[in-house]
């Protein structure tokens, strides 16, 4: 039998189907992370900027489409109602958390526009709330390009025992802002300013972003090929069990007996 599994026929069998056993274990991998990322997000179309106004209501949620747009507010800084949202980094998308060496500040600083309502504008982020930039608002008329934003939630923050110094927020959310700023009409969501206010560090947000949809072709694809595998391995052992069956015959044929 031994004579027989390694006799030159058999080792190219071994050798094919180990080959063969590669090459489709390989390509349902493939079709598999093909069916993965299927379903992770991705960058839509990027429109052109619009005025802000046409996306960010009052009074009302933001539409999902309109995140990540890209917008326009024309008006003047109101200087006076800025505020700093703590701990943050200079990415829109990162995790937050007191233990990153980028920890910081957004700068908040709410632009008036000709309807007399309020913008929350990002224009920038710092490391020190002490930082001249920081007072540095533009004065007079301004046009601030940027990206459009949802509201922030209030969830990843409640149960802290943490007060605030005076001006300093930890979320970016439109009930909060309505109560600080008294009195004024707050459109709903946060402009990111890019580029950013003076020598404020840039604020990076993405682009909109739509939910992928799985393929599940790629899936059926995948499964397609490790059948194929597994058939492999069936006619390898087909094969050989057929081989070493006529060896073990001829062994015992008549002839053989009387040669002996």
């Amino acid at each position: 039998m031994l004579r027989t599994l390694l006799s030159p026929r058999i080792v190219g069998l071994h050798l094919l189907t180990i080959g063969v056993l590669i090459a489709f274990i390989l390509l349902g991998r493939w079709q598999l992370g093909v069916f993965q990322d299927s379903g992770k997000p991705h960058a839509s179309a990027d429109p052109g900027p619009v005025a802000v106004a046409t996306l960010a209501p009052t009074g009302a949620q933001l539409n999902g489409e309109a995140v990540g747009r890209r917008v326009s507010a024309e008006g003047v800084y109101d200087a006076g109602r800025q505020l700093l949202v703590v701990d943050r980094r200079p990415d829109v998308d990162a995790p937050g958390g007191r233990v990153s060496r980028d920890h910081g500040y957004w700068v908040l600083t709410p632009i008036r526009l000709d309807d007399g309502t309020l913008v929350p504008v990002v224009r920038g982020w710092t490391d020190r709330a002490d930082d001249p930039a920081v007072a540095a608002v533009p004065p007079g008329r301004v046009t601030v390009a940027g990206r459009l934003r949802p509201q922030e939630g209030t969830d990843s923050v409640q149960g802290r025992a943490e007060v605030l110094p005076a001006g300093q927020v930890q979320t970016v959310s439109t009930g909060e802002l309505v109560n600080l700023w008294s009195g004024q009409k707050v459109r709903t969501g946060y402009v990111v300013a890019q580029p950013p206010s003076g020598t404020l560090s840039p604020v990076d947000v993405q682009p909109p972003q739509v939910g992928g949809t799985l393929t599940w072709r790629n899936l059926a694809y995948a499964a397609n090929w490790w059948i194929f595998a597994g058939f492999a391995v069936f006619m390898w052992f087909h094969f050989v069990r057929d081989a070493v069956r006529s060896d073990r015959d001829r062994g015992k044929s008549p002839e053989m007996v009387l040669e002996g």
